[in-house]
């Protein structure tokens, strides 16, 4: 009887943790590295507010939610996908609920116990756990070198699995230093940019001074230059001094980061009234003012807050202020975004290794036995769950490949 094929596993994240637990499963001796002292920290953090495992949204309305890859993303989750994860969760004794926004969280909303329990049963299923190890690369033979506070250690195994995350929390483990060491392979590795994240534009110092931290609370929003009607949402998103970010701002960040990547800015159109279409709106801003101000005219008769009238006039200027000019500012109130955050804001990152560069089964078409999983390939995905779903689903999907392939 031969020996159990070794199974290295680069990266203690879910993607990470998953391929180890399935690498396991099918009788592979697995060891875990992580350059951190301790493993799943960003899980950690994004439990924070309540940990979001998956979305109850059925197939293939979730697929779509990964846009341009809906297909690659798809086929992982064929083998993991949403309803797989509650009940991979509930094995551990963990109930889960969905919320009001189809949003699926532990029961307790919390990350530790979970955690920890996963980490317990794969140390007792007997996956080497090894921290506090960053990986290096391999060397002229395909072995991994690795570097840990005290030496350089060299090591060979049947087969490995990168799962070494994108490149925003960098101080949690994922800070994109991976990537360099595919340059001048036959790898493609495509620029790790911000998903998920805040955007930049030129308020005034008044505006900011008064509402910065303010949120925008039911609007409808869009890429004006997309050209995409059915891509508006409606959320709510937050003034910053820097700009604009929350929920709303994430769900569209994709599409705004690539068109200011394209031209250099991108048009986000508000409706700060969703439910008050326009005509209606000048018919109520045409009722006298009496005595008073502009502002408080649009907050009686308009229905704006403070934050919405401050946006108004922000929009106007010292411009015209008549009640078809301040329907339009309420109805199309057009910011110009400049830049998205750096990544080390972002949650969550897009690019990475291209799918042209993998086979179905994620290993390295130029690497023969080496697989990849999670944030790290180039795929991107809003909050909601998905991200964390997919990760896990591609970790399964490596874990066993890459056992599988070693045990050949």
């Amino acid at each position: 009887m031969g020996h159990a094929a070794r199974i290295a596993i680069i990266g203690g994240g879910p993607a990470g943790l998953m391929a180890a637990e399935c690498a396991r499963a099918e009788g592979a001796e697995v060891h875990l590295y992580d350059h951190k002292s301790s493993v799943g920290r960003k899980v950690l953090i994004a439990g924070k507010g309540g940990l979001n495992l998956t979305h109850s949204e059925p197939r293939p309305q979730f697929d779509q939610r990964y846009r341009e890859r809906t297909t690659e993303v798809g086929q992982w989750l064929d083998g993991f996908d949403g309803d797989a994860f509650r009940e991979w969760v509930h094995a551990f004794g963990i109930a889960t609920v969905v919320g009001s926004s189809g949003r699926v969280f532990p029961e307790d909303l919390k990350a530790a116990p979970l955690l920890r329990a996963w980490v317990r049963r794969l140390k007792a299923d007997g996956v080497h756990f090894h921290v506090d190890a960053r990986w290096l690369g391999f060397d002229a033979n395909g072995a991994c070198l690795f570097r840990t506070k005290d030496a350089s250690l060299v090591d060979s195994f049947d087969a490995v699995v990168l799962a070494l995350g994108g490149g925003s929390w960098p101080e949690l483990g994922s800070d994109g230093q991976w990537t360099h060491y595919f340059d001048n392979t036959a790898v493609k590795v495509r620029p790790l940019l911000p998903a998920n994240c805040g955007f930049e534009c030129a308020w005034s110092t008044h505006f900011t001074s008064r509402f910065a931290g303010h949120a925008l609370k039911r609007v409808r929003a869009l890429c004006l230059e997309c050209n995409d009607p059915a891509a508006a949402r409606i959320g709510e998103c937050v003034i910053s001094t820097y700009g604009l970010e929350g929920s709303l701002i994430y769900a569209l960040s994709a599409s705004l980061r690539d068109q200011i990547l394209a031209t250099g800015h991108a048009t986000l159109e508000l409706d700060l009234q969703p439910d008050v279409d326009r005509a209606t709106l000048i018919h109520r801003l045409l009722q006298p003012r009496g005595g008073r101000s502009l502002g408080e005219h649009l907050r009686r008769k308009g229905g704006l807050n403070a934050v919405q009238v401050a946006l108004v006039f922000e929009q106007l200027g010292k411009g015209d202020h008549s009640a078809d000019a301040c329907a339009q500012a309420v109805k199309h109130c057009q910011i110009i975004l400049r830049a998205a955050r750096p990544i080390e804001e972002a949650i969550s990152s897009a690019g990475g290794v291209a799918f042209d560069s993998l086979t179905d089964d994620l290993m390295l078409a130029a690497r023969p036995g080496v697989f990849c999983a999670g944030e790290m390939i180039d795929w991107e995905a809003p909050t909601g769950g998905y991200l964390l779903t997919a990760c896990m689903a591609s970790g399964k999907l490596a874990g066993q490949a890459a056992a599988r392939w070693a045990k050949q």
